[in-house]
């Protein structure tokens, strides 16, 4: 996995550790196979998200220790679903995206303009 690439087209960076992000739990958006939801955006956590997420059937808040998730909070970094993604922006409640640790897989999904249109700002 160590040549995913972002879709910025460099190295994949990580998205969290703290708390530890991705579909392998690895803190970086890898994808394959097995993620069949695709968690390949890397996003800052927004109240927002968090509240469209769980209208949605998707609770990110609550811990379920069960599966290694500890529960999000605003400015938490997660690997979240493209197609999640872009509903919450289609609903105008898209969290910030942090770039180069996007997978390049979410171009599958997600146009690269409306992620760049998203990006979190960074000084």
């Amino acid at each position: 996995m160590s040549d995913a690439r972002s879709v910025l087209g460099g190295p994949l960076q990580m998205c969290s550790v703290a708390p530890m992000t991705g579909f392998l739990r690895d803190g970086a958006c890898h994808t394959g196979p097995q993620d069949i939801g695709g968690h390949t955006v890397c996003v800052q956590m927004t109240q927002a998200f968090l509240d469209y997420s769980l209208r949605q059937g998707n609770d990110l808040v609550t811990p379920v220790p069960e599966y290694d998730f500890p529960g999000l909070q605003p400015g938490d970094r997660w690997c979240v679903c493209a197609v999640r993604w872009l509903d919450a922006a289609e609903a105008g409640v898209a969290p910030p995206v942090i770039l180069d640790a996007t997978h390049a897989r979410a171009l599958q999904k997600v146009a690269l303009a409306d992620l760049q249109y998203h990006a979190l700002l960074t000084p």
